[in-house]
């Protein structure tokens, strides 16, 4: 099975193990139109997954229920996005993003042939996308089997509890875990899927239609 593979790799870690019980139902993939992927991730941030699904929803009724272009995206009034539920930041930084994608016309082939860091540094020049988010895109839009985000609090509050590491100062706590998540590699998107449900705090993916 696919998922033999990453299972007992990531089980060669002892303390990784004891919250290995079974295979994830999740497969990382890479998604289609993934500037669109990026502007769901915008609006679900800081949101639960109930509430980020009813304005996704909301905002794809605007589209007669299909994936706006950038485009559309931007000449759709600033007073209509608000009306389905999303702060004046979030218009911003929605449009923001659908007019960076214009401009460097930002397509799935463009960003499947770059690295993780080249995506990076990219993504995160748009105002209201900093490196979670672009990590984020890496994981469940672009399919990357191999990304650690360090500063997630869910992934830092597990392995703090499974690892025991209370006592360490942030700058000492941070290079711990990008050691300790190196043995993981190439699999460490899945080490992480492993904390956020070992924590039940897994971010809110938005799904394309």
């Amino acid at each position: 099975m696919w998922f033999m593979e990453y299972i007992e790799h990531l089980r060669k870690d002892k303390k990784l193990a004891t919250i290995i019980n079974e295979p994830l139902h999740e497969r990382i993939k890479p998604h289609k139109n993934i500037p669109m992927q990026l502007i769901g991730n915008i609006m679900s941030q800081q949101l639960n997954t109930k509430v980020a699904d009813i304005i996704y929803n909301r905002f794809l009724t605007l589209y007669g229920d299909k994936l706006p272009t950038p485009q559309q995206i931007i000449a759709t009034p600033d007073a209509t996005l608000r009306g389905i539920g999303l702060s004046n930041a979030k218009v911003k930084y929605v449009k923001n993003v659908a007019e960076f994608c214009v401009e460097r016309k930002i397509t799935d082939k463009k960003l499947h042939a770059m690295s993780n860091d080249e995506i990076i540094e990219l993504l995160t020049q748009i105002k209201g996308v900093g490196k979670w988010t672009a990590e984020m895109l890496l994981m469940f839009a672009l399919g990357r089997e191999d990304i650690f985000s360090v500063d997630d609090y869910g992934i830092q509050s597990g392995m703090v509890k499974l690892y025991k590491l209370q006592k360490l100062e942030k700058k000492q706590l941070r290079e711990r875990l990008i050691k300790i998540s190196n043995k993981w590699a190439p699999y460490r998107t899945y080490a992480c899927l492993y904390f956020w449900h070992w924590k039940d705090n897994a971010p809110v993916k938005t799904q394309s239609k």
